[in-house]
């Protein structure tokens, strides 16, 4: 998903709801522990579902046992995936409204520069070829970031 289409309110409202999320996450309850908990006793569960089958053999509290760590684990390893995912959005997010604000900053020296100076002078057409090549480069590297992105999101739907 490319951010450069989005505007600007778009950006500060999915940067806003995302750092609501990451207060409420980090906050100094007892949730996050809690939940740390749940995944310990969910693979405490399945060992012990393990061991009551070598010792017990196969019985059915033992498999639930199993099936209810698994999807305990699980489910927390979703949940921390979830989280390191939507910390590099809000770090995405923040890079973006930050290259924004130096592209309009940019262009609004150009425009002081361009309302001062002289115009059709030989001196501004080189300087619009260089930032037009650098403005380029920097989107090809984007291009490229987002490239990788989208390949390692690939590899994580495995």
């Amino acid at each position: 998903m490319s951010m450069k289409n989005w505007t600007d309110e778009e950006l500060t409202s999915t940067l806003e709801k995302l750092d609501a999320w990451r207060v409420q996450y980090k906050g100094k309850g007892w949730g996050p522990r809690l939940w740390l908990l749940t995944a310990l006793l969910g693979a405490f569960a399945i060992s012990t579902g393990v061991a009551f089958m070598f010792l017990d053999g196969v019985d059915a509290v033992s498999l639930l046992l199993i099936l209810m760590g698994s999807i305990t684990c699980f489910s927390w390893f979703q949940s921390e995936k979830r989280k390191k995912v939507n910390i590099t959005y809000i770090e995405d997010i923040t890079k973006e409204i930050k290259r924004r604000k130096r592209q309009k900053e940019k262009s609004e020296k150009e425009k002081s520069k361009g309302a001062t100076g002289k115009k059709g002078s030989a001196k501004k057409q080189p300087a619009k070829k260089a930032s037009a090549e650098t403005e380029e480069k920097v989107t090809q590297a984007e291009e490229v970031s987002d490239k990788k992105t989208i390949k390692t999101d690939g590899s994580d739907k495995e």
